[in-house]
């Protein structure tokens, strides 16, 4: 049956170039909508990349005309003539922007309205993540010094054949650092940083989520150098054909596809970025639009044990190189949400040691701390206590010790599985590379 969906498709897009042609906008409108309705289903089963390739071209010439078409209905206005014929597809059907008085081009006020949205998604100030705080993934981060830095500081090394990559993934399981990453990037890049996720392109209104897409890559044109991050790019181009797949999200994908094969040939100073858990869930053309795909695996040893640092900071501890070093063998499997959950944990330790004392002792200095019943100068008294004497400001909170990461490490577990790791590294040896 779904070899009528081609079909059906090609005689309402007749009808509705039929009716265009004669003016009856209102009547090309629906018909335009049937054609797509019934390419689109066409999409879900066809089989052959080049005719798929023809199909998705037409749909984006039909939707910019529909999308042309409605916008002047809706405000009243006339519809200007189609530039060429739509029926073959794939140019847009622009119409003349308006001017003011002094004769220069206004915006659009409904293109105005979708950039007010966008402007959301600008990070204004760039995120405080440096290279040095991402701890290990050196081959990923020479990629991207290789994508981002070197380009901007150093333009004569990229001529003639040699350009920069322009777009990648990274994935790998979840809390592994890669949207750590991405901020380290935007630190480190003198470029506008646009921080995107589905919720913030997908909308209710036909038509309105390729506008979404569309500016924000012209967005990203207008502010080049600059970089478009994707988070959780997956629940914005998952597999064709699927069953929970909506329309919105169909348009989305081909809105990407066609965006991101701009940036790739023409937009050199356009830098592409999405981040997944699940790679095999990507659409595979969305998938190949990639130049480097880069596995952002579990921390290594070394890794680990620069975390546990990192994420302590300069909170007073008592902890050697080598507490850290066995801290690190022993959270085997962690990933960095999990160490980053563990340190967020024990930094409470103190904060528990204070509420649970029954004994304190004054130092000379007037501070107050928990201490042993029978260490010398211990008073009997709680935090509650000392709080009605309005003394709770004099008390010392005690270091952090080896013995409250064993404490909190006793009763925490890694979050990612065996078998997660498994799809990674199997899709790393058909498709990606070792971050």
């Amino acid at each position: 049956m779904y070899s009528n969906f081609m079909e059906h498709g090609i005689e309402y897009a007749k009808q509705a170039v039929k009716e265009d042609d004669a003016g009856n906008y209102s009547n090309a409108l629906k018909l335009y909508m049937n054609a797509l309705e019934y390419f689109q289903a066409q999409l879900k089963y066809e089989k052959n990349q080049q005719i798929e390739k023809t199909i998705r071209e037409r749909c984006m010439g039909y939707l910019r005309r529909a999308e042309e078409i409605r916008a002047v209905l809706d405000n009243g206005g006339s519809v200007p003539a189609p530039n060429g014929d739509v029926s073959v597809a794939a140019q847009p059907k622009t119409s003349p922007k308006p001017k003011d008085k002094g004769g220069k081009d206004k915006e659009d006020p409904e293109q105005a309205k979708l950039k007010a949205g966008l402007d959301s998604v600008i990070i204004k100030e760039k995120p405080n993540v440096k290279w040095s705080d991402v701890a290990g993934l050196e081959n990923a981060k020479l990629a991207l010094q290789e994508a981002v830095i070197l380009p901007v500081k150093f333009p004569q090394f990229f001529t003639g054949k040699r350009k920069p990559w322009r777009a990648f993934l990274l994935y790998g399981p979840p809390g592994t650092g890669k949207s750590y990453l991405a901020k380290a990037v935007a630190t480190e890049a003198d470029s506008t940083f646009f921080s995107v996720s589905s919720s913030d392109l997908v909308s209710k209104w036909m038509g309105e989520s390729e506008k979404l897409v569309s500016n924000l890559f012209q967005m990203a044109r207008d502010s080049a150098p600059s970089i478009i991050f994707i988070d959780e790019i997956d629940s914005l181009c998952g597999q064709r054909g699927e069953g929970n797949e909506s329309e919105a999200s169909r348009r989305i994908k081909t809105g990407l596809l066609v965006q991101m094969q701009g940036v790739g040939s023409d937009d050199h100073k356009v830098l592409v970025l999405a981040a997944t858990n699940t790679p095999y869930a990507l659409d595979q053309a969305i998938r190949r639009r990639f130049d480097k795909r880069i596995y952002i695996p579990l921390p290594d040893l070394k890794a680990r044990q620069h975390m546990f640092k990192v994420h302590l900071g300069d909170t007073p501890h008592n902890l050697t190189e080598s507490d850290f070093e066995k801290l690190a063998q022993k959270t085997e499997g962690f990933s960095g949400s999990d160490i980053s959950v563990c340190v967020k944990d024990v930094l409470f330790e103190p904060v528990r040691k204070i509420q649970d004392a029954e004994y304190f002792m004054k130092s000379s200095d007037g501070m107050w701390a928990p201490c042993e019943p029978k260490q010398r100068g211990a008073i009997k008294t709680t935090l509650q206590e000392l709080d009605a004497q309005e003394l709770a400001s004099k008390v010392l909170l005690p270091p952090i010790t080896r013995a409250d990461f064993d404490k909190v490490l006793a009763r925490q577990k890694p979050t990612v599985s065996k078998a997660d790791l498994e799809v990674h590294e199997r899709f790393t040896k058909e498709f990606g590379e070792e971050g």
